[in-house]
């Protein structure tokens, strides 16, 4: 347990509001941390808001989102823990790499550059978005179907079609275009500074049932890292999808996160 009110920054993903982190902020408040979870830019308080006002969530890029939590954390008492899933993972991974976390933990990140396994699961979960050049401006929205395999495909249906309802939200296409093009520009924005010898420790942590961030992208994303000695971690849950994060198995996936920070001493 934390005893020094340390600050949580919880980054969502696509498709996901912040508010889908809910459960976690409890968890760590009684654990002795102080979390928050904003929103991404232009995302609306509410699920309801954000599905009825997609347009308020178009074309907001990696840069721009990792901009805009490096402005919440500089508001902060002091320097965070970083927890992100997805994109969110990825954006936790670029703020550390840049000093403004303590110590991060990215869930099933989303690709950054350098790391080259592209498993067709993946390719598949991101069809709705890269099926048309135009949506690298607009906010996409999964139907309940493609939410079940990109998100879902671990748990039941059932469970899976009311995580949709409760928590889906559209996302910008944006990032993903972002991401895809990231090993052909030398100045991706999806480019982690995985060098940095003084950084934070880092968990990386990966869903072996996952269909968006299959385990390889993950453990190709650990290779990124091996020219560090900073705490670079691996931790799997062999059974879980991209929903672990909000599916009935969060708690496990939670109680982790918690136990690798107290390791650390953070």
């Amino acid at each position: 347990m934390s005893t020094e009110q340390t600050p949580v920054v919880f980054i969502h993903g696509l498709w996901l509001h912040a508010t889908s982190w809910e459960p976690w902020m409890e968890v760590f408040r009684d654990a002795g941390y102080e979390p928050v979870a904003p929103r991404w830019p232009g995302e609306p308080d509410t699920v309801e808001a954000a599905r009825a006002n997609p347009d308020a969530l178009a074309n907001h890029g990696i840069d721009e989102v990792t901009v805009h939590y490096a402005q919440v954390i500089e508001q902060l008492s002091a320097r965070p823990v970083l927890i992100g899933h997805s994109f969110g993972g990825m954006i936790a991974e670029k703020l550390l790499g840049e000093g403004y976390g303590e110590g991060a933990i990215a869930i099933d990140a989303a690709q950054i550059k350098g790391v080259l396994p592209l498993p067709l699961s993946s390719l598949h979960s991101t069809l709705p978005v890269f099926k048309n050049p135009a949506n690298s401006h607009r906010a996409i929205s999964l139907t309940a179907d493609q939410f079940r395999y990109s998100f879902g495909n671990a748990i039941s249906e059932d469970e899976s079609d009311a995580l949709y309802r409760r928590w889906a939200i559209p996302a910008p296409g944006r990032p993903l275009f972002e991401a895809a093009a990231a090993n052909f520009e030398l100045h991706s924005p999806a480019k982690v500074n995985t060098r940095n010898q003084s950084r934070g420790p880092l968990l990386l942590v990966m869903g072996g049932r996952d269909h968006t961030v299959p385990e390889a992208i993950t453990k190709a994303t650990l290779k990124q890292y091996r020219h560090s000695d900073a705490v670079t971690e691996l931790a799997e849950f062999p059974d879980r999808g991209h929903s672990l994060t909000i599916d009935a198995g969060w708690r496990d996936v939670a109680d982790q996160c918690l136990a690798w920070l107290a390791k650390q001493g953070l």
